[in-house]
């Protein structure tokens, strides 16, 4: 039962999102114009491009996720369907994992996709954009873990989406830095693997604590 309340959770997200094909594509489409807008304002020089890639690709990763955290919980609030979400409460925490899933899918997936064309953009090595895609593999869930949390707390309030960046993104600091770093090293000729696994740490933490979290902040503004 509880599975197939998961599978019913996820399906309907991705449906209702493929319905609603500018709103799945506006993140991606962020990602890529906003890092293809800093070679033309900083110049040609291809040194200066590999050294800034790592910050400026996952900077627009981290923006591009918060754009749809609003509508993570919206929907479901205005139509009441969450109030019946939350009345399972054997399901609730599985349902809030679905989610967060879903939107992992329609956000970070399709950023993990386009992540290589903007390393070849900023002049990136192989080993340093292969880097980079397991950086944003490991960093990307818990953006969307995270800003759950914030969904949740800001559901319904006014001014709502500036509230999700107040609160998600100083929390989000710490895997901006561990994912940029794990890049930088590869382009020092040292090993990344220190910081793949602060993220890879980071991820087990935030998948243990973030949807016990969420689905407290759901219960307390609905």
């Amino acid at each position: 039962m509880t599975g197939a309340a998961v599978r019913s959770v996820l399906g309907r997200d991705l449906r209702l999102a493929s319905r609603r094909p500018i709103e799945a594509f506006l993140p991606v489409v962020f990602f890529l114009v906003a890092g293809s807008l800093f070679p033309l304002g900083v110049g040609p020089e291809a040194n200066v491009l590999r050294q800034i890639a790592p910050g400026i690709v996952w900077v627009c990763a981290l923006l591009s996720a918060m754009l749809s955290l609003g509508s993570l919980y919206g929907g479901d609030y205005a139509d009441g369907s969450l109030e019946q979400m939350l009345l399972s409460p054997q399901t609730t925490l599985l349902i809030v994992c679905a989610k967060a899933l879903a939107h992992w899918v329609m956000t970070g997936v399709p950023l993990i996709l386009v992540a290589p064309l903007l390393g070849l953009l900023f002049d990136m090595h192989s080993d340093a954009i292969q880097t980079l895609v397991w950086s944003l593999l490991l960093g990307t869930p818990i953006l969307s873990l995270v800003g759950s949390v914030g969904a949740a707390l800001t559901l319904g309030l006014r001014n709502g989406a500036v509230l999700i960046l107040l609160l998600v993104l100083p929390l989000c600091i710490p895997v901006l830095i561990f994912g940029a770093g794990a890049v930088a090293q590869v382009d020092m000729g040292l090993s990344p693997s220190g910081h793949l696994s602060l993220l890879g740490a980071l991820l087990l933490v935030t998948l243990l604590g973030a949807p016990v979290a969420t689905v407290a902040a759901l219960r307390i503004s609905v």
